[in-house]
């Protein structure tokens, strides 16, 4: 079964910066595109950040472009999500998962991990 396990969240000050880690069960996965979704309280989820298979190309929503960096390292079947200047806006529950396509903020799964909470105070 797939599994996706994200971790790294925490309570952070606004301009602070944290570093997500998402861990892939699947070897498969190291050919699919990857992405971070992000789920605010009373808000639906939201595309943040994604990448291709080899991490060559990224992709980002507009509110963290120039903030937070997609990366992987497909030999630890990982995925990052480095945040810097965090904003309380950016305070949610952070989710992994494949792509459909890179440059596509679709969900190839209808499976989530437990995802890692970020909270960001002022």
């Amino acid at each position: 079964q797939v599994q996706l396990v994200e971790s790294g969240g925490g309570l952070v000050q606004a301009g602070g910066s944290l570093r997500l880690s998402c861990v892939f069960s699947e070897r498969t996965f190291t050919s699919y595109p990857m992405g971070w979704f992000r789920q605010a309280p009373g808000k639906e989820r939201e595309f943040v950040a994604g990448l291709n298979w080899s991490g060559a190309e990224t992709d980002y929503g507009d509110s963290v472009k120039g903030r937070f960096t997609i990366s992987r390292d497909n030999s630890k079947n990982t995925v990052y999500l480095q945040m810097n200047n965090l904003k309380r806006e950016d305070t949610a529950v952070y989710y992994c998962n494949a792509l459909v396509l890179f440059g596509r903020p679709t969900p190839r799964y209808n499976l989530w991990g437990q995802g890692t909470q970020v909270t960001v105070s002022s």
